[in-house]
């Protein structure tokens, strides 16, 4: 898969996960394992661009001792993944349209 399809569509999958509440790293890498493989490396690799994006915002909370980030999404977050659904439409059609001459 080309890299700047795949690097958005990861995009949109955190930010799917945080959507409804907030998360932290494990739990994020979790949810999304069912759909997709995410490595810790790439996970924060994300995390840290889509808050750099101001798509989420990070905060520290006391867990066991230790200090666990979660991750929140913003208002530019929530207008990301609304963005996407809009444009899988547009995706489906065009996979439809490659994949119509592999029935043949």
């Amino acid at each position: 898969m080309e890299a700047q399809l795949k690097r958005g569509l990861l995009d949109v999958c955190v930010l799917s996960a945080i959507k409804d509440e907030d998360s932290y790293g494990y739990k994020i890498i979790k949810d999304v394992k069912p759909y997709i493989e995410l490595s810790e490396s790439t996970l924060y690799t994300i995390l840290k661009r889509l808050e750099l994006s101001k798509m989420l915002k990070v905060y520290s909370v006391e867990h066991d001792g230790r200090l666990r980030k979660y991750y929140h999404i913003t208002e530019a977050g929530l207008k990301r993944v609304e963005e996407f659904e809009a444009e899988w439409q547009e995706v489906m059609s065009i996979y439809q349209f490659v994949i119509k001459g592999d029935s043949v």
